[in-house]
């Protein structure tokens, strides 16, 4: 098979556009006798007109080479070893090319066969992500109709949907990311593999589910991705209670929130929502119906011990199991969560006087306040009181941006 070669001219790619210190590596790489591309989505994004968040090298070096040639190269990587080029504080990865059996079913769980760029491009997932990019002669070298496809903003795995999803299960995550950022058309025959694979997304690697939830959520797509996962039941895989909510009518103030999240995103000088504050911003609404049902049966608003328990079991039901939140992480969403609850009493009571608690991640709670604010406008003036007491008092403000020292989650004993 001989690739499509597209010039420039042809695919309007401004090789300045690309960071210097990556053309440095691929230059570096060809006087040292490698092939050396530019891959992924870098190549994606530049095709795009879009500004890629990072860029990615393939070559015909293998790691140790890689190594011998950088003196800031770390390796990385069992499963998938590879090089981390190291300047300053920006890291940029260099892969070598992969061979190997793409007919295989079975799990991929080590991918370090070396082969050709044709080998490579043939093992990865999608036709938009295949491109690769000749920095030296300015040419786009198309093996999969990727180019194509990326004028005609249509998704499309490379070779059988079906086999390349339960090789890698992510990808089925992936698919929904990109058709959410980029709003491509999917392939007839992915949409039926979606639907016959998508119990297979289970066996994947947890970290690399939560990474890639995560990053949705930082993006400007969360809203659509999160209605995408829904839609096609992948999100019912991995957490079916969160899963069932977002099909009720109540699960539209989910979306409100993610949408409000990702204008924030978008915002230049809007400071960016932490990850605590984006889980936040996911299952926020499901608590709230959580706590008013507990609150009925009671016949009586809960106190804040209460909620805090009720929230506790909550967080466990939805990350427990498929994306096994990092200690850190879901103590900080924890106590942002509670602390609505003391600026926002369920009652519905306001306090005399508002009074800032020595609390950890104080300063995330009204960051989430700000967000609940714009959903809510009735909430804006609570919003803004909490906000300017938090800024008159330094004290507090500072202790809040100390690490806490590590407590127990205590639970209801059965």
């Amino acid at each position: 098979m001989k690739p499509r070669i597209y010039s420039k001219e042809e695919h309007n790619i401004d090789v300045n556009q690309i960071d210097p210190e990556v053309l440095y590596i691929l230059e570096k790489l060809r006087k040292a006798d490698y092939v050396a591309y530019l891959v992924g989505g870098g190549v994606r994004d530049l095709l795009l007109n879009q500004k890629p968040k990072d860029f990615d090298v393939s070559t015909s070096a293998k790691p140790e080479e890689i190594r011998a040639l950088f003196s800031s190269a770390v390796l990385i990587g069992k499963r998938f070893r590879l090089a981390h080029i190291r300047f300053g504080r920006k890291v940029i990865e260099v892969s070598t090319f992969r061979a190997g059996d793409i007919e295989n079913e079975q799990l991929i769980t080590e991918d370090n066969i070396w082969g050709d760029a044709k080998q490579d491009v043939l093992r990865r997932d999608f036709t938009i992500n295949g491109l690769f990019y000749d920095s030296e002669k300015e040419q786009l070298i198309d093996y999969v109709g990727g180019y194509l496809d990326i004028q005609k903003r249509y998704l499309r795995v490379i070779g059988n949907p079906c086999l390349r999803f339960k090789q890698d299960p992510v990808r089925m995550i992936r698919c929904l990311k990109f058709q959410a950022r980029y709003h491509f058309e999917l392939d007839k025959e992915m949409k039926e593999a979606l639907a016959r694979c998508k119990t297979e997304i289970v066996k994947s690697a947890w970290a690399r589910i939560l990474e890639e939830i995560l990053r949705m959520l930082e993006s400007k797509s969360a809203a659509s991705f999160f209605k995408l996962m829904t839609h096609h039941q992948l999100l019912k895989q991995l957490t079916p209670d969160l899963s069932s909510f977002l099909e009720t009518e109540e699960g539209n103030v989910t979306y409100n929130y993610l949408q409000v999240a990702g204008e924030m995103a978008q915002t230049q000088h809007q400071t960016p929502l932490k990850r605590p504050v984006l889980l936040c911003c996911l299952i926020f609404s499901l608590l709230e119906k959580r706590l008013r049902v507990c609150s009925f049966r009671r016949k009586k608003p809960l106190h804040l011990g209460e909620i805090y328990q009720e929230t506790i079991e909550l967080i466990d039901t939805i990350f427990g199991f498929h994306f096994r939140l990092p200690r850190r992480l879901k103590i900080m969403t924890l106590d942002i969560l509670v602390s609505q609850y003391r600026i926002t009493p369920l009652s519905g009571t306001k306090k005399r006087r508002a009074k800032i608690p020595y609390v950890s991640y104080f300063d995330l709670a009204l960051q989430f306040l700000s967000v609940r604010a714009k959903v809510d406008p009735s909430l804006k003036g609570i919003a803004l009181e909490w906000t300017q007491l938090f800024k008159k008092m330094p004290q507090i403000r500072d202790r809040n941006q100390r690490k806490p020292r590590k407590r127990r989650i205590f639970r209801k004993r059965v």
